[in-house]
């Protein structure tokens, strides 16, 4: 079940890092306004998820691509907050979705940590 989930987890991974580039205004509009250069940064954690994505299909690169995706998620989550601060001054109906976006990050940094141990 474990390599399940692994294969699951890197697929999402891919698929997310390819929709950087497929919808690169999506992820621009959630970025924090206090960074620069949106559009490469966006294209940057896309690239970075589809790496460390296939970096956790080899046993060898397992464990540091786990902790890479962790460092990712960690680095990402004040897009997650500014998601939510927006939806909520927008008055968005999808609100709800910024906010189950918030604990859902750390749902994914424990399923990556589960992975950086041999």
């Amino acid at each position: 079940m474990k390599l399940i989930l692994l294969y699951v987890m890197a697929v999402l991974y891919v698929a997310a890092g390819i929709y950087h580039f497929i919808n690169p205004r999506f992820y621009q509009k959630i970025m924090p306004t206090y960074l620069p250069w949106h559009i490469p940064l966006v294209y940057i954690s896309g690239v970075c998820e589809i790496i460390f994505a296939l970096l956790l299909i080899p046993e060898s690169t397992r464990v540091i691509a786990a902790w890479l995706i962790i460092i990712l998620l960690i680095a990402v989550f004040p897009a997650n907050i500014q998601m939510a601060v927006s939806f909520w001054q927008k008055q968005r109906p999808t609100l709800w979705i910024a906010l189950v976006r918030l604990p859902l990050q750390l749902v994914l940094i424990w399923w990556a940590w589960i992975y950086t141990k041999k």
